[in-house]
């Protein structure tokens, strides 16, 4: 049987290459994406084929641009064949008062993170129904559902794409299609490396699990949400150590 066709958005580090690591190592073949990495998302495809002999194509670019996206669609499916599973991982943040944020900030994290989901499941949904088969994972964030301070137009993208994740799999349910995603709390990644130490130790002891979590974890959620009964979908689960 011919492997499942992944493709992860926001690939070159972090979640999302733990979780292109997590999908190689189960038997998938994948396409990833990155926006300014390359090189480092071109040593992860060599790596996956080397540990894994995974088929792997790598796509760079901006996934938040709709020409890009229908081209990075186009040569997945000349080269591989129709995506079955859709991660959409790219993400930013951004820290400063609202009051502070200039228009170009503001749209830029709309743009990565809330309508590269448009873009990529616009592109991909047509395919899986016509399939009568797909999954299609979001990742979000604990402030999708609370809000942080200072973290105004990050919050609001993905409580976006948490809204996004719930109204989608209703629509997709009808044709076997299940959507969910993944609110992530602190995960020890890049994105997290503008906090100093001391701001890193007071925010593990708020965590009831006493530590951050890591991209492998993220990583193993993800792969057991795709390979779960197609009946789980429109669900936001948490992972966040007992934090929110």
């Amino acid at each position: 049987m011919k492997p499942e066709i992944a493709f992860i958005t926001g690939a070159s580090r972090g979640i999302g290459r733990a979780i292109a690591i997590e999908f190689a190592r189960a038997g998938f073949s994948l396409a990833i994406n990155c926006k300014n990495s390359g090189e480092e998302l071109k040593a992860l495809a060599i790596e996956l084929a080397d540990s894994f002999h995974t088929p792997c194509l790598t796509l760079v670019g901006d996934i938040g641009d709709e020409c890009f996206v229908n081209q990075a669609f186009g040569r997945i499916e000349e080269a591989m064949g129709s995506v079955s599973i859709l991660v959409n991982n790219a993400g930013i943040a951004h820290i400063g008062l609202l009051s502070d944020m200039s228009m170009e900030e503001w749209d830029r994290i709309i743009r990565t993170n809330l309508t590269s989901l448009f873009c990529c499941c616009r592109r991909a949904i047509p395919q899986m129904v016509h399939n009568k088969y797909g999954r299609i994972l979001n990742i979000s964030s604990v402030w999708g559902n609370s809000g942080a301070s200072c973290e105004v137009a990050y919050s609001a993208s993905k409580g976006g794409v948490n809204s996004f994740t719930k109204a989608l799999a209703k629509e997709l349910a009808p044709s076997n299609i299940a959507v969910n995603a993944v609110a992530c709390g602190v995960i020890d990644t890049q994105m997290n490396q503008c906090f100093s130490k001391e701001e890193r130790l007071q925010l593990a002891e708020e965590i009831p699990a006493g530590r951050f979590g890591s991209a492998a974890e993220a990583a193993q959620l993800a792969l057991s949400i795709v390979t779960s009964p197609i009946y789980l979908t429109g669900q936001i689960i948490t992972l966040d150590g007992g934090w929110q």
